[in-house]
């Protein structure tokens, strides 16, 4: 019998750490287990607790660092914690060895965690810390600036699983379908001559070869990578994905987009631009299909198996078969929700709420520095350009009629010219960072 794949003894990248505020606590959820990162004002790095204050079970993710101890302080009683976990302060203690004698008892369950690649990384199990310590974490050789890489990160929570998560990524075929006139063309695509190089229990990897040659690389649980070369193969992008399974029907999505050519081209355009013109539009393309074909398969699947209820007949589906034979054949075909205490009920009810399927905001704007800080600053000018308008239309309005003419007039175009900006930002821009339908039938 093949030993069953423990998923809470690996590393997880949790989020790029440019994304990451060091002056407040945030949530995060990996494997069920609900989780705070914070930094403490006197380290360099960032920890990750689990999200309960020992005292009454308040999400210390709700509290904040406090400006005098630079120590974690939950919101309810304020209870404080350093960088260890440790309980340093209690304020309704009438003494102090309230504390100090029972801080074994009253610390909070730290986990291992480690920044690499731009990246907070978390090992979700505490009581293996030490193989923790001896684990390599799942890094890709494209994230190397000392090859001549460059790098942009992006993060995105999604409402379906984990594995369709993967599965969606190991299929190259549906790019020139499901992303139509963003990453690819209908119109050209063709076979995918897929092969599988190498299977086993902590890596899948194939290639494809045609005028691109890519090779895709699982390793399990999350690292899910495209290495792509040009030409001779002196250039190379790559699609670095860490999927992360988050709860039931629920998942994250860590990329990195590499490249060894064109290093400027980062600092030219801006990284909230690409989030919102490109990177959105792929997830969004994916997940009304994926969101129902998972419901579809769960709803198959309490009577057959992915075997007979897929029809995989080409090349371009092996990565997808080796994978749901990965799943099967050491994980049972299921995620060990179990051993966090979550109980899977049968749900036949599919949200088709589309504006809550495809909530950018929710999923990826509060979560992406660069994406909540343009929004801030496009909704300041917002303010102004209005703020303009009405002040120029009054102040023309009085202008004596000698002044209305000569003045007044190219003061009433920059106010219009300022309107019509406004309109923009509020009609076409703003929209983008918060929910935009994608219509498969409409490109």
């Amino acid at each position: 019998m093949e030993p069953e794949f423990n998923f809470f003894q690996h590393w997880y990248p949790v989020s790029p750490i440019e994304d990451l505020d060091p002056k407040r606590p945030t949530p995060v959820t990996v494997l069920g287990i609900r989780l705070v990162i914070w930094k403490p004002q006197s380290s360099e790095t960032f920890r990750v607790f689990l999200d309960e204050c020992p005292h009454r079970l308040a999400p210390l993710s709700e509290g904040r660092v406090d400006d005098k101890t630079g120590n974690l302080m939950c919101s309810y009683h304020g209870w404080e914690f350093d960088a260890e976990g440790i309980c340093t302060k209690i304020p309704q203690a009438e003494n102090a060895e309230i504390v100090t004698k029972n801080q074994d008892n009253f610390c909070v369950i730290s986990l291992p965690v480690r920044q690499e690649n731009d990246l907070l990384w978390v090992w979700p199990d505490a009581k293996s810390q030490e193989l923790a310590h001896q684990t390599p974490l799942p890094l890709s050789p494209q994230i190397d600036a000392s090859k001549g890489f460059v790098w942009s990160s992006f993060v995105r929570d999604l409402d379906y699983d984990w594995q369709t998560l993967v599965e969606n990524v190991a299929d190259p075929s549906h790019v020139p379908f499901a992303h139509h006139g963003v990453q690819g063309n209908r119109e050209k695509a063709t076979p995918v001559p897929l092969k599988i190089v190498q299977s086993s229990a902590s890596l899948i990897e194939a290639q494809v070869d045609r005028n691109l040659k890519s090779t895709i690389t699982f390793e399990p649980p999350c690292r899910l990578e495209y290495a792509i070369s040009f030409g001779s193969g002196d250039k190379q992008v790559g699609l670095i994905t860490y999927c992360i399974p988050v709860s039931p029907g629920k998942s994250r999505i860590v990329a990195q987009f590499s490249r060894n050519f064109a290093p400027g081209l980062n600092r030219i355009k801006p990284r909230w631009w690409d989030h919102i013109t490109n990177r959105n539009n792929v997830l969004d393309g994916d997940m009304i299909l994926l969101k129902q074909q998972e419901s579809f398969l769960q709803q198959r699947q309490s009577q057959e198996s992915w075997k007979t209820a897929y029809k995989l007949p080409t090349s371009a589906d092996r990565l997808v078969i080796e994978f749901r034979k990965w799943f099967d054949q050491y994980c049972q075909g299921q995620l060990p929700w179990k051993e966090v205490g979550i109980t899977i009920t049968e749900n036949t009810t599919l949200n088709n709420n589309r504006e809550v399927v495809l909530d950018r905001y929710t999923q990826h704007t509060q979560h992406c520095s660069s994406c909540r800080q343009a929004l801030k600053n496009i909704q300041r000018l917002q303010l102004f350009l209005l703020g303009y308008f009405v002040i120029i239309i009054s102040g023309v309005a009085v202008l004596p009629d000698s002044l209305r003419v000569k003045l007044g007039l190219p003061l009433v175009i920059t106010a219009l010219l300022g309107l019509g900006l406004y309109s923009w930002l509020k009609l076409w821009l703003v929209p983008k960072f918060y929910f935009v339908d994608y219509i498969h039938a409409e490109r």
